[in-house]
């Protein structure tokens, strides 16, 4: 290959490199023509590479582009939240439709309109005037950032309505996801095919100075995990613990503690399919507040393994004492513990009600603001927020939240033990 790149003339050299087919991530090329799709949903996180995805996918409809489509297409909408943000960033941008490299096509402000020399035409509409939809009919629509829309459903409905022109006319949404219940639809339609991509992905086109301050601000967090990541964070309407909770009390480093506890819920097996082992440390400052502090929960480990996991966690920190379950296999579970490191106290403790009422007055020291998680811990949250009367929605154990619970009802709804001063 370096050899064939070093044959090709210059101008071919700088056409390959601003060749779409080559620079794009795979991410960012839509379904084959002739597969069986309607709608391709690309959703992403802020500055993943959305908007020029759609720019590109305009011009090569517009184009007749081979790689794209069976022939041009002579009518496109373009819908954005507001007429503004078509124009700033859908047609303006940096990477809109006219920042691309090619045959660039004439703009009219005033008329809204898009011109390409062989005729075809894009038109620009707003998401807050819905009923500027009726009655204009296309082959294609490109819907950017549909999960900001004043109007979604209706808008939606409408450019539904429009796409009417050509054998097989299809849509384009590109957005940040939110939960909102038209992107939901979207997605779970058969007729839909979803792309994911993460800001990281896009990190060779993004200032150096934005991956550090905002990337390494928000990684982990709800916001970044929607905003950064892209993924469509939801909570249940009956979760013991919300999402926007447990942002508030979100802290980055935690003040002196009185006490540290690794909190353990063992498995009764650690055969395939089992449980895993939810190992969860926290502590307690002087002020009374709680500090979870790490999630070294392991799927299907053997007693030595989440035995040394937990011990290691214990050390890092220099936590206290352990806080085990022992209920299934507990008994065997201190003995494993006092095995590997016979000086670690263990405090055994026995489950005598359901886990939801064992969870709930530990959702309600989060309520109060009494809780607060160092950093992010995803997997650890996104169970607390998926916790109902009826269990995880999945149907699984909960053992991150399980050992959580034990944890913090060791530390903050029994007596502990006599105190002493550490920072971390």
């Amino acid at each position: 290959m370096p050899a064939f790149l070093a044959s090709l003339p210059p101008h071919l050299i700088r056409a390959l490199a601003h060749d779409w087919l080559h620079a794009a991530r795979s991410d960012q090329l839509p379904p084959c023509p002739g597969q069986p799709w309607t709608t391709w949903a690309v959703v992403g996180g802020r500055g993943s590479g959305k908007t020029r995805t759609g720019a590109e996918w305009v011009r090569a409809l517009a184009t007749g582009d081979p790689a794209f489509t069976q022939g041009p297409v002579g009518r496109i909408a373009l819908i954005g939240e507001t007429f503004a943000d078509v124009r700033d960033v859908m047609i303006e941008g940096p990477s809109g439709l006219l920042a691309l490299n090619g045959r660039r096509p004439h703009w009219s402000p005033s008329r809204r309109r898009l011109d390409w020399d062989n005729g075809a035409v894009a038109l620009a509409f707003s998401a807050e005037e819905p009923d500027s939809l009726r009655g204009p009919q296309f082959g294609a629509a490109w819907s950017d950032e549909l999960a900001k829309w004043r109007y979604a459903e209706s808008t939606w409905d409408m450019i539904q309505f429009g796409l009417r022109l050509g054998q097989t006319p299809r849509g384009l949404v590109t957005t940040t996801p939110r939960p909102i219940p038209l992107l939901r639809r979207i997605l779970a339609d058969p007729t839909t095919v979803i792309s994911r991509s993460r800001t990281a992905d896009n990190a060779q086109n993004l200032a150096p100075s934005f991956l550090d301050a905002v990337v390494g601000r928000y990684a982990g967090t709800r916001l970044g995990r929607q905003e950064l990541d892209g993924e469509l964070i939801e909570d249940r309407a009956d979760a013991l613990w919300t999402r926007d909770r447990i942002e508030a009390t979100r802290v980055r480093d935690a003040p002196e503690l009185r006490r540290i506890v690794v909190a353990v819920d063992p498995p009764a097996s650690s055969k395939a399919g089992a449980d895993a082992c939810g190992i969860v440390a926290a502590g307690i400052a002087a002020s009374g507040e709680a500090y979870v502090l790490a999630d070294a929960t392991l799927a299907r480990a053997s007693p030595q393994a989440w035995a040394s996991a937990a011990l290691a966690l214990y050390h890092r920190l220099s936590a206290d004492g352990l806080v085990v379950e022992v209920n299934q296999g507990g008994e065997m579970a201190t003995a494993v513990l006092n095995e590997v490191d016979a000086a670690v106290p263990v405090t055994p403790v026995r489950a005598t009600r359901g886990k939801y009422l064992r969870a709930e007055p530990v959702s309600v020291l989060y309520a109060q603001g009494r809780v607060h998680h160092v950093g992010a811990l995803p997997a650890l949250e996104d169970e607390l927020c998926d916790f109902g009367a009826d269990g995880l929605s999945s149907g699984a154990s909960p053992d991150r939240l399980d050992a959580l619970v034990w944890a913090l009802t060791h530390l903050m709804l029994r007596v502990p033990a006599e105190p002493r001063i550490r920072r971390l």
